[in-house]
């Protein structure tokens, strides 16, 4: 199953919750508005509303607090981009400029919040206190991610081990909470509630793992954002920890220094030659398609039908893609 085939079985039911979406932006203060529309219809993928509602239909459940469920993932994810942007410094998003560049930090910053609070308000609408507890732990956990990557920056000792456990915190542990709290909301047991949140984080660790390889690999124009974000950063994602523990040691002193200095972007050449000389672009897609095939095999406690088939095709999807 192909993406255009994804959307279109799900169309209707995304119309609905960009309904929510429009509804849940009102408010009496126009910036709030003008910015919160600008960044949520800036061209994203929606994959972790569109795993919630595929989830729920896959599960045969009630499609109606789905939506809202859904929105209220939407708003979390964009809360976090808009303040990413500022903490990152980032004028490029999906070949748009970001909200902090057009509306300023102060804004973009205070925007993010009305949306985090928003979605809290949301949740209460739901009238469940699982549905809060999960959603209300993941705001955190994601929280935490950010400022463990924050910590991670201009740092060469960083591990494999604690950049998987930042992608999780910062990105899967969204994937998950959408994907559990589908079956949450459907009162199915146990095991299928377990299967449901295994399947959003292995996706969403997939979903990362792509992210951090195009960063090296990927095509500028096609991404919308510029290569080697990461490396100007001083980020070192999987590419650069693997090419660190493999490279000679001149690599390895290059690499270190770009870290630490974050001056990577007038080394990127030389640094995408080590990372492809040291086959650390092809162990970074080999970990993001182990995670798909999880995120696969999740699947097996639901029936067939076409809502699995797409919630399958996603998980491959998520690491062929180009942008």
């Amino acid at each position: 199953m192909q993406l255009e085939e994804i959307k279109t079985l799900t169309s209707q039911d995304m119309l609905a919750v960009n309904q929510v979406i429009a509804q849940q932006l009102e408010s009496d203060v126009s910036l709030i508005q003008q910015l919160g529309f600008y960044i949520v219809n800036s061209g994203g993928k929606r994959i972790r509303p569109l795993i919630t509602l595929l989830a729920t239909r896959a599960l045969k459940g009630d499609i109606e607090p789905s939506l809202t469920l859904a929105a209220i993932i939407e708003f979390i994810h964009t809360a976090t981009l808009l303040h990413d942007d500022v903490v990152d410094e980032s004028d490029k998003r999906r070949g748009r400029d970001t909200a902090n560049a057009l509306f300023g930090n102060s804004a973009s910053v205070l925007v993010g919040d009305f949306l985090y609070t928003r979605s809290f308000q949301m949740m209460v609408s739901l009238d469940q206190m699982r549905v809060m507890q999960i959603l209300s732990n993941a705001t955190n956990v994601i929280a935490e991610g950010e400022v463990m990557q924050l910590m991670n920056c201009n740092d060469p000792e960083t591990s494999e081990k604690n950049y998987m456990d930042v992608i999780y915190c910062k990105t899967a542990k969204l994937f998950e909470a959408a994907t559990q709290l589908a079956a949450v909301l459907n009162k199915e047991e146990a095991k299928v509630e377990q299967a449901m949140a295994d399947y959003g984080r292995y996706l969403g660790t997939a979903f990362q793992l792509m992210d951090d390889w195009l960063d090296y690999a990927g095509d500028a124009d096609e991404l919308g954002k510029n290569i080697g974000d990461d490396l100007a950063e001083g980020k070192p994602t999987l590419p650069l920890i693997h090419a660190l523990a493999h490279g000679t040691p001149e690599e390895k002193a290059l690499l270190e220094q770009v870290i630490k200095e974050g001056d990577g972007l007038q080394h990127l050449n030389q640094v995408q030659a080590i990372i492809r000389g040291n086959r650390s672009l092809a162990y970074t897609r080999q970990k993001a398609e182990q995670h798909a095939q999880m995120a696969v095999d999740a699947l097996d406690v639901l029936a067939d039908g076409p809502y699995k088939e797409a919630l399958a095709a996603l998980a491959w999807i998520s690491v062929r893609r180009n942008h």
